[in-house]
């Protein structure tokens, strides 16, 4: 029994006990463990981080399915301040990513503070006690700080198509693979062509009989620069640390001039789009399947796929595509809106998660037993994309506004627990009962990130995305400035919004740097 086991039958077993401590994490992905890892580095030794897994990992736990690996570099994507010497790729597998975060826990000493097995089913603010009442897995928690780091993709999203009920075959999600299913010599369905199934598709060809692509709309697709690192590399990152940063910092910087992209300059969309679909017709010479391969929106506004093998499993004789769209699930396969019958032995649904509608928001009330799902039904919003009014001493890592079409998101995440972890010292230090940004102030926040999203592809580019929020229009889960400027706003707390000042405004500076 290695270690991490050895910690989840213990916490397991002595989780019926009410614990009270200062503050509570809610989950055990990189926000978790990095808000975690933050805590204790800075001597803060009263807090748990509550997973409902039985390992840490988060996203990275879940998502195990063949082929899955990053698409931001390994050395960006990973804490800045808790470096990895060993990665073997440029954009490391699936399996590297949760053994890097293995070792953040355990190197950082966070064991001692995760309770596993300890889904959260309500949380609650408490007036009186002054703080927020926990409940997961079967036991009761107290904290005078909640800090939700669940994510965007944390929560399978199932398509819902008539008769998916009635297959009788193997039915999944890309998110909760089946590793008991096998899938040699079987017919495969495999619906949506985002980022899960463009790296999922290639491995199943490799296996199964026959393979179906079911895609709704085309991906923009570019070559993926991926190799390995030699050893004469590593062996400069163990030595030469500050290579490491080097070059986290140009991966960094050549991530950012993507984002001039999103902005819709026209020359350098175009630009851009001409990559991907160069990378198409290299690939792909037949007339009509190029045609359905090629994407009927602007460049960026959706998610940019990188692979260098998507395109050649469709050359494949047992690989087909199918873009008549999905009239109906059978019990034997799928039925397409053209009539045509797709007879199946499994059913893979790579169709993404519940981005702009966080199921967490269903659990957590606020003042007056309010709902965070019930403020946020129009969408979510948050100020400084951490804080909510009505919700005292609660902050969300990984929420509103936080996700990147560009960079990385780990990056963005350690923005946001330097802004979380200044909030907490300044509420012990001026020992205030609780820190609950003004209703003024999160709205003129949101207003100047709808200013910002105007004009922005992810607005005008013609598509449909997780980016935008299909209750109202408005760019809920990205932000819609380089990833440097989140940084320069969300990164620096002030309690000015804190104390009930209406009138805040995002820095002016930094908003003319970004154009």
């Amino acid at each position: 029994m290695n270690e991490l086991e050895n910690h989840v039958e213990t916490t397991t077993s002595t989780k019926s006990r009410a614990t009270s401590v200062d503050v509570i994490i809610i989950g055990a992905g990189f926000g978790g463990l990095g808000m975690g890892t933050k805590l204790a580095r800075e001597g803060k030794h009263s807090f748990l981080i509550l997973e409902r897994g039985k390992d840490v990992g988060g996203t990275w736990r879940d998502n195990h399915y063949p082929g899955a690996a990053c698409d931001v570099p390994s050395h960006l994507y990973s804490f800045s301040f808790h470096p990895n010497p060993e990665w073997s790729h440029i954009f490391a597998p699936q399996d590297e990513i949760l053994d890097y975060m293995r070792d953040v826990a355990k190197v950082e000493g966070l064991l001692d503070h995760i309770v596993f097995d300890a889904e959260v089913t309500d949380a609650r603010w408490d007036a009186t006690a002054g703080g927020w009442k926990v409940s997961a897995g079967g036991a009761e928690y107290f904290a005078q700080n909640l800090v939700t780091a669940v994510g965007h993709l944390s929560e399978p999203k199932f398509p819902n198509i008539a008769g998916i009920g009635d297959f009788t075959g193997e039915l999944f999600h890309s998110a909760q693979w089946n590793d008991e299913a096998n899938l040699a010599g079987k017919r495969v369905g495999i619906i949506g062509s985002g980022a899960t199934a463009i790296q999922v598709l290639p491995e199943i060809a490799k296996v199964a009989s026959a393979v179906v692509s079911f895609q709704r709309s085309a991906p923009y697709v570019t070559p993926r620069p991926d190799r390995a690192y030699t050893n004469a590399e590593k062996g400069l990152f163990r030595k030469k640390p500050e290579a490491m940063q080097e070059l986290r910092e140009e991966m960094f910087w050549a991530n950012e001039e993507r984002y001039a992209q999103r902005r819709n300059t026209p020359s350098l969309v175009s630009a851009a789009a001409q990559v991907a679909i160069d990378h198409l017709h290299r690939e792909i010479q037949d007339p009509d399947l190029r045609e359905k391969l090629t994407p009927d929106y602007t460049f960026g506004c959706k998610r940019v796929l990188k692979s260098s093998d998507y395109y050649p499993t469709f050359l494949l004789d047992h690989v087909e595509l199918e873009t008549s769209g999905i009239a109906e699930v059978t019990a034997a396969g799928i039925r397409t809106a053209s009539g045509q019958e797709h007879a199946l032995d499994v059913i893979i649904a790579c169709t993404g998660f519940e981005a702009t509608d966080l199921p967490i928001a269903y659990l957590l009330h606020g003042r007056e037993g309010k709902r965070l799902s019930e403020q946020w039904s129009t969408g979510m919003q948050a100020y400084a994309t951490s804080a909510v009014h009505g919700f005292p001493n609660l902050w969300i890592i990984n929420g509103p506004n936080t996700g990147l079409g560009h960079n990385s998101a780990v990056y963005i995440a350690e923005c946001q627990i330097d802004y979380i972890m200044q909030a907490l010292n300044y509420r012990e230090e001026q020992d205030l009962a609780t820190l609950e940004v003004s209703a003024e102030a999160e709205e003129a926040f949101m207003a100047e990130v709808d200013r910002l999203a105007e004009g922005t592809v992810w607005l005008e580019g013609g598509c449909k995305s997780w980016y935008v929020d299909p209750r109202n229009g408005r760019l809920t889960t990205l932000w819609p400035e380089p990833a440097y400027t989140f940084r320069q706003v969300n990164s620096t707390f002030t309690p000015e919004p804190y104390l009930k000042q209406a009138s805040i405004s995002l820095p002016e500076p930094v908003l003319a740097e970004a154009h």
